[in-house]
């Protein structure tokens, strides 16, 4: 066996004086395609754990988004449930029924728009404030602040149906809770009012929505105050600042990147809450408390008119998307003019 078989370097006889590495066990050139397909597996290792959940994923929501919108196209009612790839052709119909003001489908698509726009700028933003309120108050260090925390955080922890099964009970006319304080314990009214019923649906709507989404807004804010320095409101309190200059000055400036994405994510979450509702009021839930998420059910699968509520949904899609777009805008736009 010659020394260059057996991996030992041997001087070049063209440059007298150098020696060189023999092909073999102890390293050469034949070890770079090794360590080429070594840091491939290692960068292509996370997209591969990924596949599973992305095709999840494309599963779970593209395919019947895209069946979605291609219904929205059809004229896919009851008759072709069984074969509805069969429906007829409609095109943009069943965009201009929903949309034409004159006639009741589109006006009553247009009441359920502004119940549910009114609905969810008063839930989130009582959900905002009352979460921040509750994070700024845990801050400070007292006996018993874990368990707050805690019930605090119970509402968010609880399924949704068994909460608001729980609130349906307790808005009953006769035997419910709510009526039994306000009317037995305080007297504030001699009669019992219906909560799910009439005017009040909404405000039972309301109080359901904002008692169960509330506890994440606090998480998230109690979360985003520990990275604010502790030096700071020191600082400020050794030059006189009192606790409404601290939060005005330092706690809500700080917090502005995660309330720009906290408010749009529970907007988000409120405008499209489907739960809540079909639980409180079932499938035919009262006018002022007749959400976009109703109201579409309603079009699709009580009416059996799919297509037309096919639309209605592309309709509310395109509408978030441009509530999205147009958020993210204007908050960039507001951040980097308070950065000039």
């Amino acid at each position: 066996m010659s020394r260059s078989d057996m991996g030992i370097a041997t001087e070049d006889p063209a440059l007298p004086g150098r020696r060189t590495a023999a092909p073999g066990r102890a390293g050469g050139p034949h070890r770079a395609p090794s360590s080429r397909r070594t840091r491939l597996r290692r960068a292509g290792l996370p997209y591969l754990l990924l596949l599973p959940a992305v095709l999840l994923e494309l599963l779970v929501h593209l395919v019947p988004m895209l069946i979605g919108i291609l219904a929205s196209f059809k004229e896919l009612t009851q008759f072709y449930i069984r074969n509805w790839s069969a429906a007829p052709w409609r095109g943009l119909e069943n965009y201009r029924v929903s949309v034409d003001l004159n006639a009741p489908v589109g006006q009553d698509l247009l009441n359920s728009f502004f119940v549910t726009c009114v609905f969810s700028v008063l839930a989130v933003g009582m959900c905002w404030l009352i979460g921040t309120a509750a994070a700024i108050f845990m801050q400070e260090s007292f006996r018993g602040r874990g368990l707050l925390r805690a019930i605090f955080l119970t509402p968010y922890a609880l399924p949704v149906y068994a909460a608001v099964i729980t609130w349906a009970f307790m808005f009953q006319r006769d035997h419910g809770m709510v009526n039994h304080v306000i009317v037995d314990q305080l007297g504030l009214t001699d009669e019992r009012p219906f909560w799910l019923l009439g005017d009040n649906s909404f405000i039972a709507l309301a109080v359901v929505a904002v008692w169960k989404t509330w506890p994440f807004a606090f998480l998230i804010v109690m979360a985003a105050l520990q990275n604010i320095p502790k030096e700071l409101y020191e600082a400020a309190a050794i030059d006189g600042a009192g606790i409404r200059q601290q939060i005005r000055r330092i706690t809500m400036p700080a917090l502005y990147p995660i309330n720009r994405v906290l408010v749009l994510v529970l907007f988000l979450w409120t405008f499209n809450d489907f739960n809540t509702p079909y639980i409180l009021f079932g499938d035919s839930a009262p006018a002022p408390a007749n959400l976009i998420s109703i109201h579409i059910y309603q079009s699709s699968f009580v009416t059996w008119n799919f297509g037309t509520g096919s639309a209605m949904s592309v309709l509310l899609l395109l509408f978030l998307l441009v509530v999205t777009a147009g958020y993210l805008l204007a908050t960039l736009r507001g951040r980097k003019t308070a950065d000039v």
